[in-house]
C-alpha cells in the first residue's frame, strides 16, 4: 500500500508541471519576455498567478492582431507583450496612471476658455504646415518613466516647459518631475494625481525649476528640496488653455509648441499597444496626461504624435501614433477636451555660481555648506579629514561625530547635541538621514 501512494505521488508531482505549462510554447515566451523586461518575482506562486495574466493578455493580443491582418477589424494599430503584460487591466490602471481630472471643471481648469495669441502662442492656419515633428527641431528630451506613481501630469508638464523653453532660447534642458512631485502641494497630490494647468502655476510663482539632472526623478514622493526649490534654471511667463474641443485651435498650438494634454489611458489596448494609428475604442473620461509632440498623415489618416511615460518599452520606442480628425470634437480618447501649454518670452536667470568648497587643508577640502574636522591628528597637526553635512558645525572629541553650532554641546555617550540656556539643557534631534527622510541618529555621522 505505501508502495502505490508513493507511485501515486510522483505521478502528481509528475502531473503538476504539465498543468501549470499547459501551454509549453505560451510559457516558453512567458521565460523568454521576462528575461527581456528583466522581470523577476518573490515567490514561484506569485509568478504561475503572472504567468496566468500573461497568458491571458496574449490570447487578447493575438486575437486583435489576426483581426487586423484578416481586415475584420477597423483598428488601424497592433498590438505586443510590452512591459506591461503581466498586470491586468485593472493593475495597470491603478499603478501608471494619475491625472486628476474629475470634479468641477471649473475648479480644475484654472483659466479654461483662454484663447490662444497669435504669433507667439499659436501659428495661423494658413501658415500651418501639412505635417509636423518637434523631435526633428530639437524640442523633446528623451522619453523618461514615471514607474508606478501617478505621476503623469508632472511629465505633461515638464515636457511642454522643455520644449518651449528650447523654441525660445535654443537650449534643451531636461526639467525636474520630482520638483514638482515633491514641492508643488498647492492643489497637485504628487504620485495621488495633479493637474498641468497647476504645475505651470506653481513654477511661475517659484519663479523657475530646477533641471533633471539636479533634482532627479525618484518614482516616488520625497520631502521638498528646499535648496533646489531655489535653482529656478528655466522660467515660464504664463500659459493658456485650449478652448475645449476645438481640434482646429489645438492644431493652431500644436503648431507651435509642444501642447500638454489630458487623455483617457486605461483601456485595454491602450497598455498593451505596439504600433499603428490608435483608433480606440476608449472612453474620454480623462485619467492620464501626455504631451503632443507634432502630427501627421498615413494613408489619409491623420494623426497626433504622443510622447508617454511609460518608458521605451511601451509603443514606440515610448510614443504613439493617435487618429485625429475622426469627426468627434472630443477626439479619440478626450484628446481635444483639456489641453494647454506654457507661454515664455523671458530669458531664463543667469546660471548659479558654482559651489565653492571649503578648504581643510592644502590637500583636502570638503563641498559648500559642509565643515571640515580633524579625524585623525598628530602633534597638533590635522593628518586626516572628513567632511560634516552642517555648515558652521561643532567637530565632537570622539573624531567621528559633529553637532549643529546652535546646539554645541556634544554627548556622545547618549549620542546627542546639547544646549545649555539658563538652568536648562536642551536637546537638538540631529543625525544620519535614511532614505525615508526619518531621522533616527541624534549625531550626524561624518561618513554620510
Amino acid at each position: 500500500m505505501n508502495q502505490l501512494y508513493s507511485l501515486l505521488f510522483f505521478v502528481l508531482l509528475l502531473h503538476i508541471p504539465c498543468c501549470i505549462h499547459s501551454s509549453s510554447t505560451t510559457y516558453d515566451l512567458f521565460q523568454t519576455w521576462c528575461v527581456t523586461h528583466g522581470k523577476t518575482y518573490a515567490s514561484e506562486q506569485e509568478k504561475l498567478s503572472r504567468f496566468k495574466v500573461f497568458e491571458e493578455n496574449y490570447a487578447y493580443i493575438t486575437q486583435h492582431n489576426n483581426d487586423l491582418a484578416a481586415n475584420s477589424s477597423s483598428s488601424l494599430y497592433t498590438l505586443s507583450l510590452n512591459a506591461f503584460a503581466d498586470l491586468t487591466n485593472q493593475e495597470f490602471k491603478a499603478s501608471r496612471l494619475g491625472l486628476s481630472a474629475g470634479g468641477n471643471d471649473k475648479l480644475i481648469r484654472m483659466k479654461r476658455g483662454s484663447s490662444i495669441v497669435k504669433g507667439s502662442s499659436g501659428v495661423r492656419k494658413a501658415e500651418i504646415p501639412s505635417s509636423l515633428d518637434w523631435r526633428d527641431k530639437g524640442a523633446v528630451t528623451n522619453v523618461k518613466d514615471q514607474g508606478s506613481c501617478g505621476a503623469c501630469w508632472s511629465f505633461s508638464a515638464t515636457g511642454a516647459m522643455e520644449g518651449i523653453n528650447q523654441i525660445v532660447t535654443g537650449s534643451l534642458t531636461s526639467l525636474s518631475e520630482q520638483e514638482l512631485v515633491d514641492c508643488d502641494r498647492s492643489y497637485n497630490l504628487g504620485c495621488d494625481g495633479g493637474l498641468m494647468d497647476y504645475a505651470y502655476q506653481f513654477v511661475i510663482d517659484n519663479k523657475g525649476i530646477d533641471t533633471e539632472d539636479d533634482y532627479p526623478y525618484k518614482s516616488r514622493e520625497t520631502t521638498c528640496d528646499k535648496d533646489k526649490l531655489n535653482r529656478h534654471v528655466v522660467t515660464i511667463d504664463g500659459y493658456v488653455d485650449v478652448r475645449e474641443n476645438d481640434e482646429a485651435q489645438l492644431l493652431e498650438a500644436v503648431a507651435a509648441q509642444p501642447v500638454s494634454v489630458g487623455i483617457c489611458g486605461s483601456e485595454r489596448d491602450f497598455q498593451l499597444y505596439s504600433k499603428g494609428i490608435f483608433s480606440g475604442p476608449c472612453s474620454t473620461y480623462l485619467d492620464h496626461a501626455v504631451l503632443i509632440v507634432g502630427y501627421g498623415s498615413e494613408d489619409g489618416v491623420d494623426y497626433w504624435i504622443l510622447k508617454n511615460s511609460w518608458g521605451k518599452q511601451w509603443g514606440m520606442d515610448g510614443y504613439m501614433y493617435m487618429q485625429r480628425n475622426n469627426g468627434n470634437s472630443q477626439g479619440i480618447c478626450g484628446i481635444n477636451m483639456m489641453a494647454s501649454y506654457p507661454t515664455k518670452t523671458s530669458p531664463n536667470p543667469p546660471p548659479s555660481p558654482s559651489p565653492v568648497p571649503t578648504k581643510c587643508s592644502l590637500l583636502y577640502s570638503c563641498s559648500e555648506g559642509e565643515t571640515c574636522c580633524c579625524s585623525w591628528s598628530l602633534l597638533g597637526f590635522c593628518l586626516t579629514w572628513k567632511c560634516c553635512g552642517l555648515d558652521s558645525a561643532v567637530c565632537c572629541d570622539d573624531h567621528k561625530h559633529c553637532c549643529p553650532n546652535d546646539y554645541p554641546i556634544c554627548d556622545t555617550n547618549r549620542n546627542l547635541c546639547l544646549k545649555q540656556t539658563g538652568n536648562y539643557t536642551l536637546v537638538k534631534e540631529l543625525g544620519n538621514k535614511r532614505s525615508s527622510g526619518n531621522w533616527n541618529s541624534l549625531l550626524r555621522d561624518w561618513n554620510m
